[in-house]
């Protein structure tokens, strides 16, 4: 009998792998699948019929364990931030001037991190972060949770996160092979060091796989296996599916007219979305774009207060508000722990679906426009030197860089530019929609239908 454990660090792992195929692929394929979650065992009510929840306990940080896990994220930093934007942003962005306690041990490594900063000295600064573990309860806990439901495969749904550290310590001692799924397109290009080393490596695409062996040179190119990605893999399953009739009459649209949607990111990153959404309603409440309607989806990651003197002052505006429900508050990362539903998924597929324009600030969310064929637009008016936010920056990021140069998107840095792009959108649909074909094959290599048994597939082989 084979049991696969499959790790659902936060509310997007929910969404992917919990909301997609993936769970029903996995019982058909295994004897056992036992979901290690680090969400409340609530959140998965009706979605579990054939596999068993373990709730994980929330995982506290040390000193040590922090310590070590940021030396070995600045030395990654340190050693592949030449001629890369995005980790020399990142790097910059890690830097502090806290006069705490760990204000100064951060300049310290960075300091120390200058000098030792090679692939061997990153799997040292591992090695002393998983020792850190040893002596832990929550590592005994951990092994005694794996050895009880006899896990022989441990998936991890993202690579990144800090807390998954000790499961992973844990699976290393019991000699369970593990792998990780490469959580976003941006993720190694431009981010900081994986929470491990994983046995196993599952990726969007052969340009992931290898972004992948660039980055981690110690990584062998037979550990890593091109699957797709499950995000995108419920705009093509029936059951989310929504009568174009009944989107219009959800969101009280007009039937007759064209939609425009846009798509907030975080306040972190996309400071400026209220400036674009008020530059747009302006051009709507003037008559530019004739009679149409304007849809703000706003990010699942963070309430909704920053747009509410746009929702007065622009009563039209349809507001989509996630329905991503904050189901724990004692956390390090509280964001993780916002979890979607099944009707917040289908309201996500209608307005993909059914809207006509989508503008956005060099989100993940141009892909899903672009799984729809559907024009995409992104405004980024901040620069260094102007006063607002310096969303064009991201513009030089790799990932992002690659679709600047693909000629996919839009890219407008003024007021006008953007209301001209939107016009030329709603007039031209498919102006950019062999560039947008392109672009979405290369960073997701397979197709959508069947994301989920590919996956599990991908993990029975790993097995024999």
């Amino acid at each position: 009998m084979k049991t696969l454990g499959v790790v659902i660090t936060d509310g997007v792992g929910f969404r992917n792998f919990i909301l997609s195929d993936f769970l029903s692929e996995a019982e058909a394929s295994f004897d056992k699948v036992v979901v290690l979650s680090c969400l409340p065992i609530s959140v998965y009510e009706g979605f579990t019929k054939g596999c068993k929840v373990v709730e994980l306990e929330v995982f506290e940080e040390r000193f040590s364990t922090w310590f070590f896990m940021k030396l070995k994220e600045v030395a990654h930093l340190q050693l592949h931030k030449r001629g890369n934007f995005g980790i020399q942003d990142s790097y910059r962005i890690n830097k502090t001037k806290s006069k705490s306690i760990r204000g100064y041990a951060k300049r310290f490594i960075f300091f120390i991190t200058k000098f030792l900063k090679s692939e061997s000295w990153i799997h040292r600064f591992n090695r002393l972060q998983q020792q850190t573990f040893k002596t832990d309860k929550i590592t005994k806990d951990y092994k005694t949770i794996l050895q009880a439901e006899g896990v022989d495969f441990l998936f991890f749904t993202h690579q990144r996160p800090p807390y998954i550290a000790p499961l992973l310590y844990a699976s290393e001692q019991l000699g369970i092979p593990n792998g990780s799924f490469i959580f976003s397109w941006d993720n190694l290009a431009s981010k900081g060091r994986m929470a491990g080393h994983f046995n196993h490596y599952f990726v969007w695409s052969h340009l992931m796989k290898a972004e992948l062996l660039e980055f981690y040179t110690s990584v062998n190119a037979s550990q890593v296996r091109v699957v797709g990605t499950p995000q995108f893999e419920p705009y093509v399953l029936e059951r989310y599916k929504t009568l174009e009739q009944d989107f219009y009459e959800k969101f009280k649209l007009k039937a007759e007219c064209k939609t425009i949607c846009f798509s907030c990111g975080d306040v972190a990153t996309s400071k400026n979305d209220p400036l674009y959404i008020e530059v747009i309603a302006e051009a709507i409440q003037n008559g530019v774009f004739g009679a149409v309607n304007f849809i703000v989806r706003t990010s699942p990651a963070e309430s909704p207060e920053r747009f509410h003197f746009l929702k007065e002052r622009y009563p039209f505006i349809i507001w989509n508000y996630p329905k991503w429900d904050l189901v724990r508050q004692d956390h390090q990362e509280t964001w993780s722990q916002r979890v979607p539903n099944v009707e917040d998924m289908k309201d996500l597929r209608s307005v993909l679906q059914y809207s006509d324009v989508f503008v956005n600030m060099c989100s993940t969310m141009s892909l899903d426009a672009m799984c729809f064929d559907k024009p995409v637009i992104n405004p980024v008016f901040g620069t260094a030197a102007n006063g607002l936010y310096d969303d064009q920056r991201f513009l030089k990021y790799a990932h992002y860089k690659r679709v600047v140069e693909s000629g996919a998107v839009a890219i407008v840095t003024t007021s006008d530019a953007l209301v001209t792009a939107i016009k030329e959108s709603l007039n031209m649909p498919s102006i950019r929609l062999d560039a947008q074909r392109d672009l979405l094959a290369m960073q997701v290599s397979c197709e959508l239908e069947h994301t989920s048994q590919r996956i599990v597939n991908s993990i029975q082989s790993c097995l024999n």
